[in-house]
């Protein structure tokens, strides 16, 4: 064989078997590869169609806690929920991964979105007619929660894919509302943005920073693998802790529900604070709404961003300004009843001796002449008239005027995390202004005014700032950013003036002879001091509303006051209210302060601990030794009505809230009823023995029972005719 035609032809050859197994090679890598995507989901061509994208990390909103770290906000994984319809977005071994029956995901899925199978065919329809890639499902399928994910997850719909967000969650709904405010996801700025109260005030710190993330992705919209990075990382917002305690709160909550229910009112608002550090425990405003549901009827926060006119509130502030600048008539008397205001050539008001040389008529509430008395009696039976002489005969209006001032009234509190806040409104230009503001009429201020002005009275004349916010902490490494603590902002009076002043407060409260406050806010178990309040609300500059402000502004203990609480509500009752929603709150607020009472007995004669609350057990169909075995430790007060030996009706219901010392009505299957000791019963507790026995009771009067018709232990029915008189 020629040489050259061999070679020529084992190079043929080589050439050959070269060509083959680098066919054979490259068909296997590109099965390898091929598999390899379509196990991700993609395919090779995706490369060279795939796009780099960016998505953002969210940054977690700080939490908001109280000041023993119950939590009070934060933000909660939420989900959107949205169907693939592209047929081309298939899974391993090309098992598909859209929706290939619109009509079976809609029978399975529509009911755990609360929706219609037809509604959510409509989606379906709408978006196969645009072709479109994929649908969600309207408001029903956005903000689905965690549980609510993993049930549908559980149905294994093929295409039903899932976008994770986050939503600001309040886990104890009606939770100082206005103050705490609320938080909701933007579209413009695409995140979550306070939109009121402290949630909108410190957003800067809450906000968080988000984060973001590159990836490539194929033109069906799948996530290429290993393309992902992250080129920053979010960092979350900022932790806020509160001075409010969640107890305290929730019982001033529960203060305000009942108030507004139980007498009718049309607004209530209350504030519970420490007296020696103006530490906010508890701040509360009705109506008012749920920071989750957002039921917003009004935007004001009425302890603030309010003014009204006090009431006699504003008479504990003129009689301090009296003793302090040595003006105080201690031990005199006046004349009280009638006032009748004349003005001399220097326009000064004087108390003039007859009608015909007035030109004002002031009266004391409810038109009542007490006498000849003390200016002390009179700081106790709440009188104008006293007001009126004080500031004619003995404190200069002028320097009257100067304490308004040094009580920091008709000036910004300055409240850090309040948006808007009120300064009040100061009527003293003309003598009967001069006069009226003494007693708190004609003048307007807000509630944090008053708490403020009151701390100087209970705390040695030293006046502390209320707030609310105790610190702002670093969410990651605890550092605190902003810390907030007790601050004296004025010593508008002497710490002797304060004794005084609290010794006139104590009378208020612990005289039996004194009227309302002592049958409303005295309590057996710790000595409480304070003022009551009754203003009349003015419309259009006339007192013909038919409303009142009625408040109590009370402290405890009274040798040295630890915490207070202010107490508002607008009504058109003023006279057959009872303090029983006020003691419920305070005395929760005793407890979270470590202030407490002398040691009491329940009729069981057993120590109790004071100041609790429970929830009413159900005791009907029970025996009288099951009812006082099972009340044996809530120090209430039984009383059993008839002698039978086991319990037809109950009150309070099972379930609602009982609290220590308080009277627990229990109808026997007994046939004889005997008249009980009323004395000391508020009309509220008289009402209730009356339905709870179908006996008729006529009522005279309000405050507490004083007198009975029917002597205790005589036999009483339907036709008993019973007489009971409240004062």
């Amino acid at each position: 064989m020629n040489p050259k035609r061999a070679n020529r032809t084992l190079t043929t050859v080589a050439m050959i078997c070269i060509a083959v197994t680098c066919l054979i090679i490259s068909n296997v890598i590109y099965t390898m590869v091929t598999k390899t995507h379509m196990r991700s989901g993609t395919v090779v061509t995706d490369y060279s169609s795939s796009a780099e994208r960016t998505r953002i990390i969210s940054a977690n909103r700080g939490i908001i806690y109280d000041r023993n770290k119950e939590i009070v906000a934060q933000d909660v994984d939420t989900y959107t929920i949205y169907a693939i319809l592209d047929p081309s977005h298939t899974g391993i071994g090309d098992v598909p991964e859209y929706v290939s029956d619109a009509k079976l995901t809609s029978e399975k899925l529509a009911p755990m979105l609360k929706m219609s199978v037809e509604e959510m065919m409509n989606y379906f329809e709408i978006a196969q007619a645009g072709n479109m890639y994929q649908t969600e499902f309207g408001l029903k399928g956005k903000n689905l929660t965690t549980t609510q994910k993993e049930a549908i997850d559980a149905l294994e719909l093929p295409g039903i894919e899932f976008t994770k967000s986050s939503q600001r969650f309040y886990p104890n709904g009606k939770f100082a509302s206005y103050l705490i405010g609320y938080a909701q996801y933007d579209e413009e700025q695409q995140r979550v943005v306070g939109r009121m109260g402290i949630e909108n005030t410190l957003d800067k710190y809450l906000k968080g920073k988000d984060g973001e993330e590159r990836y490539s992705a194929s033109a069906s919209g799948t996530v290429l693998p290993g393309t992902k990075h992250v080129t920053s990382q979010a960092v979350d917002g900022n932790d806020v802790y509160l001075t409010l305690d969640k107890n305290v709160q929730v019982a001033l909550e529960k203060c305000l529900e009942t108030t507004m229910k139980d007498f009718k009112a049309k607004r209530a608002w209350g504030v519970i604070m420490e007296v020696e550090t103006g530490r906010i425990l508890g701040y509360a405003a009705y109506p008012t709404f749920d920071l989750n549901q957002r039921d917003i009827k009004t935007y004001q926060n009425i302890l603030s961003d309010s003014v009204y006119e006090p009431g006699s509130i504003m008479k504990s502030i003129t009689y301090a300004a009296a003793i302090d600048s040595g003006n105080y008539p201690e031990g005199k008397t006046y004349q009280s009843g009638r006032f009748y205001m004349g003005v001399d050539e220097n326009g000064q008001a004087y108390r003039a001796s007859s009608k015909a040389q007035a030109q004002e008529v002031i009266l004391d509430a409810l038109e009542k002449d007490y006498g000849t008395i003390t200016f002390e009696e009179g700081f106790a039976r709440s009188s104008n008239v006293g007001i009126s002489e004080l500031l004619t005969k003995y404190l200069p209006t002028n320097i009257f005027e100067e304490y308004l001032e040094r009580f920091h009234f008709f000036q910004p509190v300055k409240l850090v995390g309040v948006e808007n806040e009120a300064t009040g409104v100061k009527n003293f230009t003309w003598p009967i202004e001069k006069l009226t503001t003494g007693f708190g009429q004609g003048s307007s201020v807000t509630a944090m005014q008053i708490v403020q002005a009151y701390t100087a009275l209970f705390n040695d004349g030293k006046m502390m700032k209320p707030y609310f916010i105790d610190k702002i902490v670093n969410s990651y490494n605890g550092e605190v950013i902003e810390e907030y603590s007790p601050e004296v902002v004025g010593t508008p009076i002497s710490k002797e003036t304060s004794d005084k002043m609290k010794d006139l407060m104590y009378r208020v409260v612990n005289d039996p002879n004194m009227g309302g406050a002592y049958n409303r806010y005295h309590m057996d178990d710790v000595e409480v001091i304070g003022k009551t309040g009754t203003g009349e609300i003015a419309t259009n500059g006339q007192y013909t509303s038919g409303l009142y402000a009625n408040s109590f502004l009370g402290a405890a203990p009274y040798d040295d006051p630890k915490v207070m609480m202010y107490y508002v509500f607008e009504s058109s009752d003023y006279m057959t209210y009872t303090g029983g929603p006020y003691q419920n709150a305070f005395r929760q607020a005793l407890i979270a302060t470590g202030v407490k009472g002398e040691a009491g007995s329940a009729d069981n004669d057993e120590s109790y601990n004071n100041w609790q609350e429970y929830e009413m057990p159900s005791l009907v169909n029970h025996s009288l030794d099951y009812v006082n075995e099972k009340l044996k430790s809530y120090g209430v007060k039984k009383v059993i009505i008839g002698d039978g030996s086991s319990i037809i009706r109950q009150y309070p219901l099972p379930q609602e809230n009982v609290s220590t010392k308080q009277n627990v009505f229990l109808l026997s299957d007994g046939n004889n009823i005997t008249m009980p000791n009323m004395t000391g019963w508020s009309l509220k507790d008289v009402k209730q023995y009356g339905e709870i026995t179908k006996i008729p009771i006529t009522v005279e009067g309000s405050g507490s029972v004083t007198k009975q018709s029917v002597k205790v232990g005589l036999k009483i029915d339907k036709s008993s005719k019973i007489k009971v008189t409240l004062k």
